[in-house]
């Protein structure tokens, strides 16, 4: 038998410390190679695509789709080949990762663990699936890189360390997760309880998560879909009207159409950095309302110019702007307060953070040093920043080191709030809806383009002078986009 290796959730962020495996990439049986993809993992800020540190031959996913595993704890076993001298990759002495690899040295200095960090050394590619019958039993005293009879047997924390059928591409594979026998009577019993397991049920990783959710059990369904399926109908019509014989996990009391939804990932570290800046940070908000007629009517002129081609020049772009421009005349605002050494850090260059709405939650990431960028360069990293988040690629790194946020709540057709701020930030700024509405210009009342901001900060670092003195200089800038050349 070859080498059997674990591969353990990394940290794929800063601090991060589970995450959710959205899908597997790779089926038990497949061939994978260094840096091949081998699951989609849903963490705290982002969904990131794991690399594979090892070359050769899965044997055994140790997680279902939809489970939340914690950083550290193993997800995946791959047989490597080879002689069984390294160990199975928890901590006793296997051999580190190469660079380039997961935990490994990547260029720079860093630390790779995402796809891209490090060289592909070769193509990936899969074996042509085939049926695999049930492992023998370990034969009794032999060592499968356990380390030895006095360490842990191999793969206990795996969820099942027998082998599992799985039904997938039509074939049974078996899923292997081999354990030390713990006497010579146990192997054949093992075995023979292989032949009574029932196969896993064919659903794809949305139907699995629902299924999950309310509470209904897979192997109890028939699926109506091509190939003996589960689909998602199958499941609701399971947990709406049972049949006879199928049996359903118990699930929370729950009235007519209460609906509850898992507090996981990107919606669970949202609402705890929420709870943790109200209550930490004491919070100020100031309102101000603004004529931006003129920056609605640059906004057209600076459009139709040509080193704005193809990029969006959007209200917020102009908002985004005056923000750093009156950041660089109150640098204070753009600081942090540091508890432990009891200072406050004022920041040398403005990350600015946009709130973005996504289908897993809200996300904040940032443009670094956005003030050293040029309108029409601006313009394009936001777009870039939001598009991403959109589409829940945004990298950790993007996801970090903000000192400034602004919410368009515009977008939405809202005036105005009273945000809360980011975690180690001393300001945010809310950007309202433009709305056509009356308003005394040159001593009479005419139809003029409005919006209203709402500035919270931090009022251990801000007091309200200085508050009120930036919001002042944002809304003038955005009032009198000509006033930039006074900063």
């Amino acid at each position: 038998m070859g080498t059997l290796k674990q591969f353990k959730l990394p940290d794929v962020g800063e601090g991060l410390t589970e995450g959710e495996i959205l899908q597997w990439l790779v089926a038990v049986g497949d061939t994978v190679t260094v840096n091949q993809p081998l699951c989609e993992v849903e963490t705290a800020k982002a969904a990131v695509e794991l690399p594979s540190p090892y070359a050769g031959t899965v044997t055994a996913l140790l997680h279902e789709a939809g489970d939340t595993v914690d950083v550290g704890t193993p997800i995946i076993t791959i047989d490597v080949g080879g002689p069984d001298a390294a160990g199975v990759g928890a901590g006793d002495g296997a051999a580190e990762p190469a660079a380039g690899l997961i935990g490994g040295a990547a260029p720079g200095g860093r630390t790779a663990v995402l796809v891209g960090y490090g060289p592909r050394n070769t193509e990936a590619r899969r074996r042509p699936r085939r049926a695999v019958h049930a492992a023998p039993a370990p034969t009794p005293g032999a060592d499968y890189g356990s380390g030895g009879q006095d360490r842990p047997p191999l793969l206990a924390t795996a969820p099942d360390v027998t082998t599992k059928p799985v039904r997938h591409g039509g074939l049974e594979v078996g899923r292997q997760a081999e354990a030390h026998a713990a006497s010579v009577d146990a192997a054949p019993s093992r075995a023979a309880e292989q032949g009574r397991r029932r196969p896993r049920p064919l659903a794809k990783p949305p139907v699995r998560k629902l299924a999950k959710d309310l509470g209904v059990d897979l192997t109890a369904l028939t699926g109506s879909g091509d190939g003996g399926v589960i689909t998602r109908a199958d499941v609701q019509q399971a947990a709406g009207a049972p049949a006879s014989g199928t049996e359903l996990r118990p699930a929370p009391a729950a009235t007519a159409g209460e609906q509850r939804i898992p507090v996981k990932g990107v919606r669970k570290h949202t609402a705890a950095a929420m709870v943790a800046s109200a209550f930490t940070a004491p919070h100020v908000t100031e309102f101000l309302t603004v004529d931006v007629t003129r920056m609605v009517k640059l906004r057209s002129r600076i459009a139709a110019r040509p080193e704005f081609a193809g990029v969006k020049v959007s209200p917020l772009l102009f908002a985004a702007k005056a923000l750093l421009l009156a950041a660089a005349r109150h640098p204070m605002v753009n600081s942090s307060w540091d508890e432990a050494a009891q200072e406050i850090v004022v920041h040398g260059q403005v990350n600015l953070g946009i709130a973005a709405a996504t289908p897993r939650g809200l996300v904040v990431p940032n443009v670094k040093d956005a003030g050293r960028l040029s309108l029409a360069e601006l313009a394009g990293a936001l777009a870039q920043l939001t598009e991403t988040a959109r589409a829940g690629r945004t990298a950790p790194e993007d996801m970090t080191g903000g000192t400034m946020t602004i919410t368009n709540v515009g977008v939405f057709g809202v005036d105005t709030g009273t945000p809360i701020l980011n975690p180690g930030e001393s300001a945010i700024l809310a950007f309202g809806a433009i709305r056509e509405m009356p308003w005394v210009h040159k001593g009479k009342v005419r139809p003029r383009q409005v919006t209203q901001l709402a500035l919270s900060f931090d009022h251990r670092i801000i007091d309200g002078e200085l508050g009120s003195r930036f919001l002042a200089d944002v809304g003038a800038l955005l009032s009198d986009p000509g006033t930039a050349l006074a900063f």
